[in-house]
């Protein structure tokens, strides 16, 4: 099974942009990717869902055009890049595999990250 292993994560001041990165073990070339968030009492929600050859690309509406996902099948890697960051952004974010797109729309992907914690605030 594909193991992901999510790096970037920071505590960044309102206003700021990072970039995360999600590292795979094995080829995800056949994938549907997703970025996931969870804040402490609250529920994990899509941030992005990015599928093979980045065919279809969706972002949360809370995110639009502030994030945008993108993957590099050759080195094995997907990222998200965040600007204009909000504290309500604040959360441990997740990259996640799954064959099939609805189910990494729906936050139920095959395969996950441990996470990476991302803090706004100044």
């Amino acid at each position: 099974q594909v193991q992901l292993v999510e790096s970037g994560g920071g505590l960044v001041q309102p206003g700021g942009s990072l970039s995360l990165s999600c590292a795979a073990s094995e080829s995800i070339s056949m994938y549907t990717l997703g970025w996931y968030r969870q804040a402490p009492g609250k529920q994990r929600e899509v941030v992005a869902a990015i599928s093979p050859g980045e065919a279809h690309t969706i972002h949360a509406d809370s995110v639009q055009g502030r994030f945008t996902s993108s993957r590099d099948d050759a080195k094995t890697t997907v990222y998200l890049q965040m600007d204009s960051l909000d504290p309500e952004d604040t959360s441990v974010y997740y990259c996640a595999a799954t064959f099939r797109r609805d189910r990494a729309i729906a936050g139920n992907a095959d395969y996950w990250g441990q996470g990476t914690q991302v803090t706004v605030s100044s």
